[in-house]
């Protein structure tokens, strides 16, 4: 008997928007771009083209000490005015293009370079440094929001130590092809295929987001952008980049580095429990969530989101609080692995020793070992 199909009984796979991955060796060990890439090609279809990008630490060791500037400029003046900026307020240890390759995914890409920093002892840094008490960081963060903002076709794509995001409009393995990612080693990679939804694909609006050496790879939505924004702005930060993801990186910069949060305390700001959970816990925690949720309130992420986030000391998986966006973690050796799909970690590591998925609001943190920086 011939039976009529309805079009919604035909199988769809549910991708949720956006695919992530990301691994850390926590002795430090290297490990090719080859991996990670082919860990986020498995989830090819959770993007549509529009953007894809890599997060890599470790790969800069002849240059440690220094900020590496990655910058993507869109126009011959806009590369003009920033170098000028640079070479006012930084010593420039080394400067070069970024190694690009012809790809045919890739169509007018604009130009990338890399500069190997420290701030110059100017009269601003003196008084900077001496009389506001900021440090280098700070300094560097004040020169990035200013490059972003005022110097129009200049962006910063990310300026930590010993680090580097690569990103940029096309799948995230034709991403890697242009860069040539095969060709860099480090000790923590993220990855992100993108699927915009209500925010533009460009070049400076893929995946990951930094600030510093924090980078920020998002599936999902943060529908409290706005409230998130004008925090930030409190505090000197400007969002530049038309998306959401942005303030998540700028948060954890001011919660963990600036207010001096652990990254478990600055996981709890972002993704809190309910109320009715914090009434219900032991008086010691609730008097510390209570206090969390009051002080940090308007840095609480509301919507769907699984992210990754990393930094020099490590890499930190975190859900949403109702765990709308997927996110597995899993174990090999000293090995700690994050992604949007039990596959994608497969793919690279096929007999994990365990694999779970954290629960909601529940932070996945998996540090360097002591020494290794």
């Amino acid at each position: 008997m011939n039976v009529t199909r309805k079009p919604t009984h035909n199988f769809q796979k549910d991708i949720s928007n956006c695919g992530l991955t990301g691994f850390i060796s926590k002795s430090g060990k290297l490990v090719g771009g080859e991996v990670i890439i082919k860990s986020i090609a498995l989830m090819h279809d959770r993007g549509n083209g529009l953007g894809g990008g890599f997060g890599a630490y470790g790969i800069y060791p002849d240059y440690k000490e220094f900020f590496a500037f990655h910058l993507m400029y869109e126009s011959g003046m806009a590369l003009q005015l920033t170098e000028e900026y640079l070479e006012r307020h930084f010593f420039i240890e080394q400067h070069e293009e970024i190694p690009t390759r012809r790809t045919p995914a890739i169509v007018n890409p604009p130009v990338f370079k890399r500069y190997f920093v420290k701030p110059l002892e100017t009269p601003d840094y003196q008084e900077a440094i001496e009389f506001q008490g900021m440090t280098d960081e700070d300094v560097v963060v004040r020169h990035v929001m200013s490059i972003n903002n005022e110097i129009e076709g200049a962006f910063v794509v990310s300026s930590g130590k010993n680090m580097g995001a690569f990103k940029g409009v096309g799948y995230p393995e034709e991403i890697a092809d242009f860069f040539r990612l095969e060709e860099y080693q480090g000790y923590i990679w993220t990855a992100h295929n993108r699927f915009p939804t209500n925010t533009p694909g460009w070049w400076g609006g893929a995946h990951p987001f930094t600030l510093l050496d924090w980078s920020i790879v998002h599936n999902g939505e943060i529908s409290s952008y706005g409230i998130n924004k004008r925090y930030l702005e409190m505090y000197g930060y400007l969002c530049t980049m038309l998306t959401d993801t942005e303030v998540v990186a700028y948060t954890l910069d001011l919660l963990i580095r600036k207010h001096g949060l652990t990254p478990e305390l600055a996981s709890l700001a972002l993704a809190s429990p309910f109320w009715d959970i914090i009434d219900a816990l032991p008086e010691d925690e609730r008097q510390l969530l209570t206090a969390i949720r009051q002080v940090y309130g308007s840095a609480l992420l509301n919507g769907p989101f699984a992210i990754l986030f990393a930094s020099n000391e490590g890499l930190i998986g975190l859900n949403d609080r109702v765990k709308l966006r997927p996110l597995v973690c899993a174990t090999k050796d000293d090995f700690v692995y994050m992604a949007s799909e039990e596959a994608a970690i497969r793919e690279i590591c096929p007999k994990p020793d365990k694999v779970w998925a954290p629960r909601g609001g529940e932070p996945v943190i998996a540090k360097l070992d002591p020494g290794v920086i």
